[in-house]
């Protein structure tokens, strides 16, 4: 029997799991495929780290080690759904909730400082961050907008807000001293083991990191960011933005960037309130206050201190964010800012989601004002400020007639990991760190001072040679012209366009149009042909692949959810992601609060059908072909119906959206000539959900409005969240009779 593996995540992805999984399983089990579940979720992460603190009953299996490993095989067919990239703060929350359930995890150590601290924070480590992605995405990535999907958005535009030629949104980067300008790269020849080590100015060598293996081929990159000069760069900002009336907002990617950007948040944070810092700093760091973890950590944390002390830093705060520029809001009703929370503000879904409406946020009033973008690394801030400058010359983008932009990224065996892992550090004394092979030749080094970062990172030939023919494949399947966002002018990118120019000639390429060009370049010209109507496929590396997958998606069809994501696996499985969950945190807060999940599943139809399609091709299935082509014409009967949740309690939700899905696919397989037994067995179910529709719209409208009680937000009670996201008895007696 064909297995798919279903991933239990978290937040709005994990509810609406509860009621689509159950649909999933039985119409799949009409074609004799297994649904399995492996629970990837936050929590489950964190227990499973941990299985000599638990009970027996309370422990778990280590699914994301045992997925990473069925993705290295010919049967791997993986739904992955958005999980949390944990945050500090929110593991913190996470571990705090797990142990008011009972559960004996240890506390999350700030500050380490015997083996056996130092012990847990590995544990925790490897769980916090992007840990489930680089796992599974043992390939390469294919995103990009299903035909259906791109239908529906022309016909049914989304909102754009319009611009202005006097709008003065920019992005600020520095432009040197950070990493895009401190870059070195090399190309390993022969397999070796490297060690990164500081020399210090007393001449002392300190081993930052030893035993990296690297293969033949291989590219190893090097970089740093001079803090001095960030934070000089910071309070410029900060001073530009109070002198010129705009918005300051900073943008990084503290989730994925796990060890960068939370410290540079924290400068950040420093900057925006330096008088704070100046006058109660020590005593912050005395109590583990960090600005790392952002302000709201800052504020709920000084409880902890004397009520007068307290008091006076609140204070201080409070004066300090009058005193400061307009300060761009997460959420301007609960007095949530751009400084709150690191994981709050993440660039490639905050400034898309910016250039969509006019290129403003939100200030503290709920109103929308021109915003000073901060960026501090260069790589490629410039890429949203082309877009930026494109609007403010031509208008908003017209989502009735505009092209696409889809994606072949690149990300297989973790290639470009920047400023996520243990080969990035916070430097803690002068020195030089040194890149050293096996023999003791420096490759690379960079002079530090204390508080610098530095980083390093890998990307594998094979990945690279095998992103190199998906980009071929995907230029010759949809004849579309292919573009490599790659910068001669950048170490990495250099190294990158030497093996491009070489695999290339592997392939079959005439008649393609294939060019590589720097990443404004790029932009500017993929821009160009969207305002035509015509499409461009952007080959990019890992951290583009994250933010190009997120701008040109929200500008066309209002979300990133709504693109198809494919990995086809190195080793011939398949893993299908299903979009974007940057919002899922309000879809929970609305849930609990009025009982309406406005979740749209939209991804998850896709990613099945895919799976599905896979099936029939690697497993010899006919049935799952059917089900997937008779699934992809109920998902655009269900767009063109309006039957997508709204975001208003009292109208249809996540489970109303499932039920019409179920309705329209059961049709379509009683309605289908290519495999009759699938046809008997879903005409009565088409004809008991037709009779029901009515009972079941309204069983499904009546559970709004009144509070849910999930028992737990990172680890809900399994009970009561079925009996939230399954409130109709009639829909779950149709489901659940077609597997008795």
């Amino acid at each position: 029997m064909a297995t798919i593996s279903w991933t239990r995540t978290d937040e709005a992805p994990l509810l609406a799991t509860y009621s689509l999984k159950p649909i999933v399983e039985a119409f799949a089990g009409a074609a004799g495929i297994d649904v399995e579940t492996r629970d990837i979720s936050l929590a489950a992460r964190i227990l499973a780290q941990f299985p000599e603190e638990l009970a027996e009953d309370q422990r778990v299996e280590d699914a994301l080690a045992n997925l990473g490993e069925l993705a290295t095989t010919p049967r791997a067919n993986i739904i992955k759904l958005p999980n949390i990239s944990a945050s500090v703060p929110q593991l913190k929350e996470a571990v705090a909730e797990l142990q008011a359930q009972g559960y004996a995890v240890p506390d999350y150590p700030e500050d380490p400082q015997t083996d056996a601290e130092k012990a847990v924070r590995a544990k925790y480590d490897a769980v916090k961050g992007s840990a489930v992605n680089p796992v599974l995405r043992e390939g390469n990535s294919d995103r990009r907008a299903p035909q259906a999907v791109k239908n529906f958005a022309r016909k049914h535009p989304h909102s754009m807000g319009a611009w202005g030629e006097d709008s003065r949104t920019r992005v600020a980067t520095m432009g040197e001293d950070d990493f895009f300008s401190h870059e070195k790269s090399v190309t390993i020849d022969g397999d070796d083991t490297l060690t990164i080590q500081l020399v210090g100015a007393d001449g002392q060598t300190t081993v930052l990191k030893d035993g990296i293996t690297v293969l033949d081929g291989e590219v190893v990159d090097a970089t740093c960011m001079d803090v001095a000069a960030l934070d000089r760069f910071l309070a410029e900002q900060v001073q530009l933005a109070k002198e010129e009336g705009l918005l300051f907002s900073v943008h990084l990617k503290a989730t994925m960037m796990k060890v960068s950007d939370p410290i540079i948040f924290g400068h950040v944070v420093r900057a925006f309130l330096p008088e704070v810092f100046a006058q109660h700093g020590e005593t912050l760091k005395a109590a583990g206050l960090s600005p790392n973890d952002g302000l709201a950590a800052i504020l709920s944390g000084l409880d902890q201190l004397p009520a007068e002390q307290a008091d006076e830093i609140r204070a201080a705060i409070e004066k300090g964010l009058a005193d400061g520029p307009d300060l761009a809001m997460v959420d301007s009703r609960k007095g949530i800012t751009n400084l709150h929370v690191p994981s709050d503000v993440i660039v490639d879904a905050s400034m898309p989601a910016m250039i969509r409406t006019s290129g403003q946020m939100w200030n503290k009033d709920d109103e929308q004002q021109d915003t000073l973008a901060v960026i501090p690394d260069s790589s490629y801030a410039g890429v949203y400020q082309t877009v930026i400058e494109d609007c403010q010359e031509h208008g908003a983008f017209d989502p009735t007639t505009m092209g696409s932009v889809p994606n072949v990224g690149l990300m297989a065996k973790k290639a470009e990991e920047y400023g996520s892992h243990d080969k990035t550090f916070e430097i803690p004394a002068a020195g030089t760190v040194q890149v050293v092979d096996s023999s003791g030749t420096v490759l690379m080094e960079h002079a530090v001072q204390p508080g610098d970062i530095w980083r390093a990172c890998q990307t594998k030939d094979e990945p690279i040679r095998d992103w190199v023919k998906l980009a071929v494949t995907r230029a010759r399947a949809s004849q579309t012209p292919a573009v490599f966002w790659l910068d001669a002018e950048r170490a990495h990118d250099a190294q990158l366009i030497a093996k491009v120019e070489k695999y290339l000639k592997e392939h079959d390429t005439e008649g393609l149009d294939i060019r590589i060009m720097a990443p404004e370049e790029a932009t500017q010209f993929s821009l160009d042909r969207i305002r035509a109507g015509e499409d461009t496929i952007s080959v990019t590396g890992n951290v583009l692949r994250d933010y190009n997958t997120d701008l040109f998606p929200i500008l066309e069809l209002g979300t990133s959810a709504k693109m198809l994501s494919v990995v086809p696996l190195m080793n011939g499985g398949g893993l299908f992601e299903t979009g974007a969950g940057g919002s899922a945190p309000k879809h929970v807060d609305q849930l609990t609060e009025e009982n309406h999940l406005r979740w749209d599943s939209l991804g998850e139809f896709l990613a099945l059908a895919e799976s599905l399609r896979h099936v029939a091709e690697h497993e010899g299935n006919p049935k799952a072909a059917v089900l997937a082509d008779a699934l992809g014409r109920a998902t655009e009967t269900l767009l063109d119906e309006g039957r997508s949740p709204s975001r208003k309690v009292g109208e249809i939700d996540n489970r109303g959206s499932h039920f019409y899905l179920a309705l329209y696919w059961a049709r379509e397989l009683a309605a289908q000539s290519e495999d009759a037994d699938l046809a008997a067995t879903f005409a009565p179910v088409a004809e008991k959900l037709d009779a029901a529709e009515e009972a079941i719209a309204g069983e499904l409208l009546a559970a709004q409005g009144s509070p849910a009680d999930l028992g737990g937000y990172y680890h809900p009670d399994e009970a009561k969240t079925s009996a939230v996201m399954r409130p109709s008895k009639t829909f779950n007696e149709v489901i659940d009779g077609m597997s008795a």
